[in-house]
């Protein structure tokens, strides 16, 4: 007679009793059970595994299905075993492969990783070492003093361009007290003159009338197309602009005529500064150096190298005397365009990263940079430290601008935005989302802070408080690298990577 399950009603495999209900079961259905609720499955009284009495019975033949009785049927089934060995084999070997591409790309990662730390160990035990030698050097430095003048350093007299290359030295309480003056004058007037517009600046009506008065191609070679960099005069009278072809050109907007070419830098120009009072310009290429050059014999009259890689912004200070600086290798200089001496240099050692462009504050104590990793950074000048940070861009920042009023930023990164910032409250106050794809590579506030002009895709001018479009130039081909306001916003100027130089304004 054969035992039968009593929750299969099939023949067990291995037959247990049950002493609590005295029924038979398969082992492995009735443990799970017992392992699920605890009790017997036909009376619900408790009971364990422990508690099941095995049967001894001779092994059960299961008969063979009807499908194996015959030899096609067989064959059939062995063919099947066949093609599952045949999928399982196939499937082994791809996760083999898989395993095999996936371990030799984690080694490869390892073993660049184990170059970059080595590179990375070797550059900060060479910075070490240079710190350590300039450390003494630094502590026996004491200036000489002029007779009769009492803490001013003498610096020699140079007819010549030479190259600076100094550690930065300390800003002395006559550079502190100059530019504390400047900012105080600065901060005076601006009260006096208050919140009214000068009367012969440009109505908003007037600029969106503005046309094309004038294209300038030749200015810089066509082999390197492209002017990168545009600045105007203290008058507007001229234009200053840096060109990929590694010159800088001056132009006569009046009578159409290039007055200077100022060659020497090695590298494309990325920057370029038009001195408001002098007729001196400054300006800065990828080559790493500063050159400061007298526009009237076109000669160049100091080479300040202040950074170890490509100048990305330059900015004057109000007194005139002084260069803001940013760079490639993370650091900001300070420097004195009458002597080219560095006074002074810092970075932010909590955030290693390239700065992309500069620009001082109009009182001249604060100063903005732009981070490749979208940050803009403000820092005092006399501290050296970074006193406030913004964020919200995305993509590297391109540019920045301080308005006349001294309370607004004005920002523009990678992301095809413009964002306004209020250093009163530091905070964004205004985004203006541009085109999904428009590019933005320079901004600028006119002197009065009234306007506010883009150039990118296109030249955009807005108006301010409102931040409303009132003008748009589709003129150039190219790139837009550069945009400055005439005195009073009597005209706009522009110059891009198509190498033109345009100017518009209100027709004759």
């Amino acid at each position: 007679m054969a035992l039968v399950c009593s929750i299969s009603n099939e023949v067990p495999e291995e037959p247990v009793l049950s002493p609590v209900s005295n029924h038979v079961f398969e082992r492995r259905l009735v443990v799970k059970y017992i392992n699920d609720n605890g009790t017997d499955p036909i009376n619900g009284e408790a009971l364990s595994v422990d508690q099941l009495l095995e049967i001894k019975v001779s092994a059960v033949v299961k008969p063979r299905p009807p499908s194996a009785t015959s030899i096609p049927a067989i064959l059939k089934l062995l063919q099947d075993e066949w093609d599952a060995c045949m999928l399982h084999s196939f499937t082994l070997r791809q996760q083999l492969q898989t395993a095999r591409q996936e371990l030799s790309h984690a080694l490869y990662q390892h073993d660049a990783a184990c170059r970059v730390i080595a590179r990375l160990t070797k550059e900060v035990t060479a910075a070490r070492e240079a710190l350590a030698t300039l450390k003494p050097q630094a502590a026996g430095f004491v200036p000489t003093l002029r007779e009769g003048t009492e803490g001013v350093a003498t610096i020699p007299t140079r007819t010549d361009a030479m190259e600076t290359e100094v550690a930065p030295g300390e800003m002395t309480e006559e550079i502190l007290l100059k530019l504390q003056e400047t900012a105080a004058m600065l901060t005076a007037e601006r009260k006096k003159r208050g919140k009214k517009a000068p009367e012969d600046l440009n109505s908003a009506e007037n600029i969106a009338n503005f046309q094309q008065l004038s294209s300038h191609p030749g200015l810089h070679s066509a082999s390197v197309p492209g002017i990168l960099a545009l600045d105007l005069s203290g008058d507007s009278s001229r234009a200053l602009t840096g060109g990929a072809d590694k010159n800088a050109v001056v132009f006569h907007k009046e009578s159409e005529q290039v007055i200077a070419v100022l060659k020497g830098h090695t590298k494309k120009i990325s920057g370029v500064v038009y001195h408001p009072k002098e007729d001196v310009a400054i300006t800065s290429s990828a080559d790493a150096t500063i050159r400061v050059w007298a526009v009237g014999t076109s000669s160049c009259q100091q080479v300040v190298k202040a950074h170890d890689g490509p100048v990305t912004g330059i900015s004057l200070h109000p007194t005139g005397d002084y260069l803001l600086s940013a760079a490639n290798d993370e650091f900001w200089a300070f420097s004195d365009i009458n002597t080219g001496q560095v006074i002074s240099k810092a970075n932010d050692p909590t955030s290693p990263v390239a700065l992309t462009c500069a620009q001082f504050h109009p009182d001249g104590l604060i100063f903005g940079t732009g981070t490749a990793d979208s940050i803009i950074k403000i820092w005092d000048l006399k501290e050296r430290a970074n006193v406030a940070n913004f964020s919200g861009h995305s993509g590297p920042i391109t540019s920045i601008s301080f308005s006349e009023n001294g309370y607004y930023l004005a920002t523009a990164a990678n992301d095809a935005t413009l964002k306004l910032w209020d250093l009163r409250k530091l905070k964004n106050f205004k985004t203006i989302n541009l085109d999904e794809n428009y590019q933005v590579q320079y901004l600028t506030f006119d002197q009065t802070g009234t306007y506010l002009a883009v150039g990118g895709t296109d030249v955009q001018i807005y108006l301010c408080k409102q931040w409303n479009m009132i003008k748009q130039f589709t003129e150039h081909t190219g790139l837009v690298m550069g945009v400055k306001f005439g005195i009073n916003s009597s005209f706009l100027a522009s110059a891009g990577m198509d190498r033109h130089l345009k100017f518009f304004g209100l027709p004759a």
